[in-house]
Formats: C-alpha cells, sequence, structure tokens
C-alpha cells in the first residue's frame, strides 16, 4: 500500500467514523467539514482578476498561468492598462457563455505590452503532477486534476476542459488565437466539444451569478444588440495591486490531498438520504476542486 492510499484509507476512516457517531452518510459536504486546514491552498493575489459591474456585482476570476501564459499575461497586461475600464458584458447565450469585452469594431489601441497573435496554447505537455480520476470520459483517454485545476489529456498533452464557470479566449476564425481582449465564462452545460480549440485563461472563483443570470442576447449568438441592455465594467484590476482591505482571499482544495480524494469519492457514490442510486462515478466537470473564501 503507498503512502497515498494509507493516507487516503486513514482520513476516510476517521470520516467514517465521526458520521458514524453523528447517524449521519459520508457525504461530500461531511468531508470538507472534517478537512484540516493545512489541506486548503493560498491562490496568491496576482492570480486573481477582479471585474466590478455597472450594477455593483463582483466577479473574482483566477488566471490560469501554467496552461495559457501568453494569454494570461496578455490579461494582465490589459488590466493593468485599465483598457477593460468602460467595457462591457456584450454577450449572453442561454446555455452557453458569457462573453465581455469592447462591443464594436474597431477595439482601442492595445496596451504596448499584448502580443496581438500569441501562440495556440490550446493544450501542453502532460505534467508529472497529473492526477488521474479513475473514471471514463466521453472528450478524452483520461481527465483528473493538475494543481488544482481540472484537466484532461490524451496521454502525451493536456488541456483545461470547457466546464461550467471556466474562462477562455474568445477569438475569429482559425487559425486565429485570440489576443485575450475578449473573454467568455461557461454559464451552462459544459460544451467540451470546445476542448483544445480555444485557450483557457482561469476559471469564476466568485461571482458567477454575475454572469450567468444576466438577461439572454437577443442577437445572433446571444449578443446585445443595444447599448442598454449590455452591463458596464467600471473596473477590472489584479488583486495584488488593491489595496489590502478591497483584495480578496481565496483558497482551493489540495487535489494531492487524502481529503480531495474523499470528496471525489463521496461525490462519486452518494449514499445519503436523497439518493436512492449512486451513480459510481462522477464526470470531471462535476468535480471541480471546492474553493472558499480564506477564512
Amino acid at each position: 500500500m503507498t503512502i497515498r492510499t494509507l493516507s487516503l484509507a486513514l482520513f476516510l476512516a476517521a470520516v467514517a467514523s465521526q458520521a458514524l457517531a453523528q447517524n449521519k452518510p459520508v457525504t461530500p459536504t461531511s468531508v470538507l467539514e472534517s478537512a484540516p486546514a493545512t489541506v486548503w491552498k493560498d491562490i496568491p493575489a496576482e492570480d486573481l482578476m477582479v471585474m466590478t459591474l455597472a450594477d455593483g456585482s463582483k466577479v473574482v476570476v483566477q488566471l490560469a498561468n501554467a496552461f495559457s501564459p501568453q494569454h494570461v499575461a496578455n490579461v494582465r497586461a490589459f488590466v493593468r492598462a485599465r483598457w477593460w475600464d468602460g467595457a462591457a458584458i456584450i454577450r449572453s447565450q442561454d446555455n452557453y457563455v458569457s462573453q465581455w469585452g469592447w462591443p464594436d469594431e474597431p477595439e482601442p489601441k492595445y496596451p504596448e505590452a499584448v502580443k496581438a497573435e500569441p501562440p495556440a496554447e490550446y493544450e501542453q505537455p502532460l505534467s508529472k503532477g497529473f492526477r488521474p480520476l479513475p473514471y471514463r470520459d466521453a472528450y478524452a483517454a483520461q481527465v483528473g486534476h493538475v494543481d488544482g485545476w481540472p484537466v484532461a489529456t490524451d496521454g502525451q498533452a493536456q488541456w483545461l476542459p470547457h466546464c461550467y464557470g471556466m474562462v477562455g479566449v474568445a477569438r475569429g476564425l482559425n487559425p486565429d488565437t485570440g489576443s485575450s481582449s475578449q473573454l467568455y465564462a461557461i454559464i451552462g452545460h459544459a460544451p467540451r466539444h470546445l476542448d483544445r480549440n480555444l485557450a483557457m485563461a482561469g476559471r469564476v472563483v466568485s461571482g458567477m451569478d454575475a454572469l450567468s443570470a444576466r438577461p439572454r442576447g437577443t442577437e445572433a449568438l446571444g449578443f446585445y444588440k443595444t447599448e442598454a441592455e449590455r452591463t458596464k465594467i467600471v473596473s477590472v484590476r489584479i488583486a495584488a495591486d488593491l489595496p489590502s482591505t478591497e483584495r480578496p482571499s481565496f483558497q482551493y482544495l489540495d487535489t494531492q490531498s487524502p481529503t480531495f480524494a474523499a470528496w471525489v469519492k463521496a461525490r462519486a457514490n452518494r449514499k445519503d438520504d436523497f439518493f436512492a442510486v449512486s451513480a459510481g462515478a462522477v464526470d470531471i466537470c462535476n468535480a471541480l476542486p471546492p474553493i472558499r473564501q480564506k477564512p
């Protein structure tokens, strides 16, 4: 038995013992409630993008540096030049995406630090830290997690899947790769057919309702027709640049930990009072690592 397997077995035994003592089943929630503080990893403030909208809502995005470094570098350049201040939510397509940027061509002049034609960062070599899920996937040979991110792989390359809340880079027709001047968040059923066709820039960690609950656009692909329909963007900032009193702070559950393995197992084998039949499996988009505000 490996150290990791032994650690998982011990953690599961402890959770099961606690649940038995309380006459309760083991659930994903009970696993998280039993998790030690050490399994929660801080998200650096440099990796958090804070978008404030005109209606007062805020959306916080964690940037995916390791998966699309040039596109993410462009995002930071746009943010630090305050390029998106005054832009808008320009699209809300039902069961698909919410998109933001400048609504009309031509766009404002790009900051000098932006690389207008970045490489197609749609996949990367498979990370040595990849931790596979023991369940099949319809779109990839295998799925799992790397450093708190959901990942799909063919055994050689890895890529971020288009799950709910993931943030990608809008682009034109192939071979255009997108400059990151317009970003979108998945707000519906995971469109996994888009995997490896667009660069993924991150994921929403807070304020998802401010994107998913928008009125749907009436034009083709859910674009808003008039300025009155669009929600203005007041500001977009990197959290590290904000005053400490305004800086959001989040943590993700360590995907290498026994707690995470127990959480995944509980999600795949629900046996609480509601479920009559356990699925015995879990889709990668239903196994997105938990994220919480830092206590």
